[in-house]
């Protein structure tokens, strides 16, 4: 009996470890990004992985891209869309309830989920973007958090990250943020700086594989 409890424990602990510090590698014409999914938001990160298992977002585009702001992808009406075609009303028929957690914010990199306007702001089943953003001065800073955040403070290690390296504060908590690149930021910027059309649809497609990085376990 007891042999048998230790075993259960002992598989409990590896599907709870492998649930945990998951990357996935988005892999692109412009290059290969390595993302960090959170655990602070679970509903997000286990969605994800669901689908990139299932290989859901294999040749799907992104296909809203703006430049300073970020790229958005997941659309599954994007596969082998004819050129010029308007994009992103594609989902899988049920949203993620929202995980908005106040260390996480909209660095430059940040994975976030994208969602209509709808009043609990929960996610879209499977589109997402990733932050480009841009650098902010202090007193840009100051004007958001008094016109578009309602009087919100950013708090001040997130400021310096905005000032130094760029994002979207003006996102922060109205959006999920569930993960973060953590090697390939230079594939944001070129994709980002593509020309577009009137839709903000690449003039040339950018399609995507996502592929989950297997973990080794060693006892």
């Amino acid at each position: 009996m007891k042999k048998h409890l230790l075993l259960l424990f002992l598989l409990f602990s590896v599907g709870t470890a492998m649930a945990k510090n998951r990357k996935v590698k988005v892999i692109t014409p412009y290059g290969t990004m390595i993302i960090k999914l959170y655990d602070q938001t679970p509903l997000h990160r286990d969605n994800f992985i669901k689908l990139v298992k299932a290989h859901f977002y294999d040749s799907t585009l992104f296909h809203r891209v703006i430049n300073t702001f970020m790229i958005q992808g997941g659309d599954p009406e994007s596969k082998h869309a004819q050129a010029g075609a308007q994009l992103g009303n594609g989902d899988v028929g049920y949203t993620v309830p929202a995980e908005f957690q106040l260390d996480l914010f909209h660095a430059k990199g940040a994975l976030a989920a994208a969602r209509d306007d709808n009043p609990a702001k929960a996610s879209s089943g499977c589109q997402f973007y990733i932050v480009q953003g841009k650098k902010w001065t202090d007193e840009q800073l100051d004007n958001l958090e008094k016109n578009r955040l309602g009087g919100r403070k950013i708090p001040v290690d997130q400021r310096e990250y905005y000032k130094q390296y760029g994002g979207t504060p003006q996102l922060d908590q109205s959006y999920t943020v569930f993960g973060q690149v953590v090697k390939g930021l230079d594939v944001i910027d070129k994709i980002a700086t593509l020309k577009t059309d009137a839709n903000n649809r690449p003039a040339t497609d950018v399609p995507m594989k996502i592929r989950l990085i297997h973990k080794f376990l060693f006892f």
